[in-house]
This record gives C-alpha cells, sequence and structure tokens, in this order.
C-alpha cells in the first residue's frame, strides 16, 4: 500500500459540486503536432468538465487508489511548519500538487520525505520542486506535458487584447454605470500591425503565435532551439538570437520559457530600460522570470504600458502583494492552465502516470523531467539543474 499526499486549491467558496455553465465538452483526438493526449486505462473516475482541481474533486483519483488499497491524503493546507502537508510528508510515498497552488518541494522538505520516491505535477511545470535535491534522492518528477498548452495560449491572446484594448477599465466603467468613452478609449488600440515577440516558442509559445497571426501582428521569437525554417516561413516570423534584441524591437512581450537559475529575473530592471516606452507584458510561465519591484516600479513611471500576469512568488500570493494594486494590470489568480477542459486531460494524465508507476511500466517520457538521478524527457530538453 502506498500513501498518496494530493495538495489541491481549495473548493469554491460556493460550495462542491459548483453550478457548471455547461454539460459536456468537446472531443479532442490529439494535441497539436500529432502528440497523444492520455491514455489511462479503465474507467477515469471522473466526468470531464467536472471540477477535479480542488480538494473535493481530488483529481478523480479516489476510485482507483481506494480500490488498489492505497491511502489518499488531499488537502489545500500547504504552507507554514504546522501545516497537514508537513505533518503528512514523512509518510509519503508520492506526492501530486499543481502549479496553480503548488506545495514547494524544496530540498529541506525533501529530506523529511524519506519514503517518497514519486512527485508528480498534474499540469506542467515542476520548478515548485528542487529537481538537484530531488535526482540526488532518487525521486523520479514527473508532470503531464501538453495536457494544458491550448489552455494557457488561449490565455495569453485574452490578456494581450484585454491590455491593448484597455478591456478591464472599460468593463469596469459599464459596470459602475458609466459611460465614458474617452475614457475607455484614451488607452486603447488595434493589435494589426503591431510587433508581438515571445521570449521561447516551445509547445505554448508556438501556440501563442500560430493564434496571433490571423490579427496581422508582426511576430517576432527567441529561444535557444530555432525553429525550422518551414515554421518561420508559414508565420512569417522574425528570430532574435537574444533576448535584448527581441525586447528593443515588439510592443508586446510574451514570457514563455522555464524557470530555472539562469532565468530567474531574466527580465530586470536593465531589460525593462531596453523595452520600447508603451511595451505591454504578459507573462503565464513563471512570476520569478521577472523582478517583482522592477515590474512595478515600470509600470508606476509609465514606461511599461500594462502588465498582465497568471503567475505570482509565492503561489498563493499574499494581499499586500504590490502587483495587486499597479496600474493597468491584467492579473489573475494563477488559472490559465486549469480550466475545466484542461483539468479533464492533466487528471487523466495524472491516473497515467500512477497506473504506469504501479504497475512497473515505464512513464511515458514526455512525462518525465527526472529519472534515475538526472533529467529526463521533457527534464532534459527543458531545464537545468544548475
Amino acid at each position: 500500500m502506498a500513501t498518496v499526499l494530493c495538495v489541491l486549491y481549495p473548493d469554491p467558496i460556493t460550495g462542491y459540486p459548483p453550478d457548471y455553465a455547461r454539460t459536456s465538452l468537446p472531443l479532442l483526438t490529439g494535441y497539436p503536432a500529432d502528440r497523444a493526449l492520455p491514455t489511462p486505462a479503465g474507467p477515469l473516475g471522473f466526468k470531464p468538465g467536472e471540477l477535479l482541481g480542488s480538494v473535493s474533486g481530488a483529481l478523480g483519483l479516489r476510485p482507483y487508489l481506494e480500490e488498489h488499497g492505497h491511502r489518499l491524503i488531499v488537502t489545500s493546507d500547504k504552507d507554514g511548519p504546522d501545516c497537514e502537508f508537513e505533518r503528512c510528508l514523512p509518510e509519503a510515498d508520492i506526492v501530486i500538487s499543481q502549479p496553480f497552488w503548488p506545495a514547494y518541494l524544496t530540498r529541506e522538505r525533501i529530506a523529511r520525505a524519506p519514503k517518497l520516491k514519486l512527485a508528480v505535477t498534474a499540469g506542467i511545470g515542476s520548478d515548485h520542486v528542487d529537481l538537484q535535491a530531488a535526482a540526488e534522492a532518487g525521486i523520479t518528477v514527473a508532470e503531464v506535458t501538453g495536457s494544458n498548452c491550448i489552455s494557457v495560449a488561449e490565455h495569453v491572446v485574452m490578456m494581450v487584447l484585454a491590455l491593448v484594448r484597455n478591456y478591464l477599465p472599460s468593463h469596469e466603467i459599464a459596470v459602475d454605470g458609466g459611460w465614458n468613452i474617452a475614457d475607455c478609449v484614451s488607452r486603447s488600440y488595434d493589435v494589426e500591425g503591431m510587433n508581438f515577440g515571445t521570449i521561447g516558442a516551445g509547445r505554448i509559445g508556438l501556440a501563442v503565435l500560430r493564434r496571433l497571426k490571423p490579427f496581422d501582428l508582426r511576430l517576432h521569437y527567441t529561444q535557444r532551439h530555432r525553429l525550422s525554417p518551414e515554421i518561420e516561413s508559414e508565420l512569417g516570423l522574425t528570430f532574435h538570437p537574444d533576448v535584448r534584441s527581441l525586447v528593443q524591437s515588439v510592443d508586446i512581450v510574451n514570457l514563455q520559457v522555464p524557470l530555472y537559475p539562469s532565468t530567474e529575473h531574466l527580465i530586470d530592471a536593465e531589460m525593462l530600460k531596453a523595452m520600447k516606452r508603451g511595451t505591454y507584458i504578459v507573462n503565464t510561465a513563471r512570476a520569478k522570470l521577472v523582478d517583482r519591484d522592477a515590474i512595478v516600479q515600470a509600470m508606476d513611471s509609465g514606461h511599461i504600458a500594462g502588465y498582465a500576469g497568471d503567475v505570482w512568488f509565492p503561489q498563493p500570493a499574499p494581499r499586500d502583494h504590490p502587483w495587486r494594486t499597479m496600474p493597468y494590470n491584467g492579473m489573475t489568480p494563477h488559472i490559465a492552465g486549469t480550466s475545466l477542459s484542461a483539468q479533464a486531460r492533466y487528471a487523466a494524465g495524472t491516473l497515467e502516470i500512477l497506473q504506469d508507476y504501479f504497475s512497473g511500466k515505464p512513464i511515458r517520457e514526455d512525462y518525465l523531467i527526472v529519472e534515475g538521478g538526472g533529467l529526463a524527457g521533457t527534464g532534459a530538453r527543458s531545464y537545468k539543474l544548475t
């Protein structure tokens, strides 16, 4: 019997289950680039479209785990020395959490988890795990790669339009009963003809570029591995050899790279100064890719026209986090990748990982981040240990 410790965000304040807006999800046959959807064996244990990422949803794992004699502990209490996560961690064989409500597996916590063999991210992004410490401890780290890429890409497009068209302040005027058209449009522009640049053009970054192409923006990108000439030609992409070259050339900067030591504070005060006045920044990747206070200063000064972020540090963010009150911000809690549509996919992928692990089968290579004492699979292509 294994003890599975699952950390999920709290249930809706109105109670669980919520009143769903729809009764079904569209049927997908695969991910972009012919990548396969999760393929767990047997029944899912949930109905696609249900709220699975909160405590009562339990990622739909309870029927499978209890049927096979495993113990499932689900909590949202993850921070502080007396939290339930800390109390249960020494007995855990497997830890599961989501990037949206991450259970930070630090080196210190890993040292207090002698039984831990598998850490699973239900979603994409495993930087809340100390990957070096996990590798040294022989822990396998896995995530459901691909499960919510399009969800995040759609969120980026929404944020770009919301910032540039000044949607949020205009909506507030409407809700407040006003008709202040001049105030609404005094910061509203068309995206047509603007230069959009993504730092990182992997699964999500490339999906963003494809979705913005019909808006007739001029598209730019930079990343370690250049895209094929065919893709560059298809989308009319301009490649930049480094981040500074890109940010100096565009009107909208999109961050879509993983967080590791060399990318922390990639966008600092000096990089912000290199941007044109009136640049917009969208960040659905990780908060520590940018310098928190430098962003606040650039927004307050008016050098940056808008910042839309879906990621914070720490998560959940404290009530007094300065990004909550910046002018012209488009912040959301970390929700881009946890739509009900995405939850069905990453819950199924988590089930697939557990089934493979318990049966002794190899975990899908795309899902692997750390295995056998080092980076593996997607982790070897996306992360660095130092």
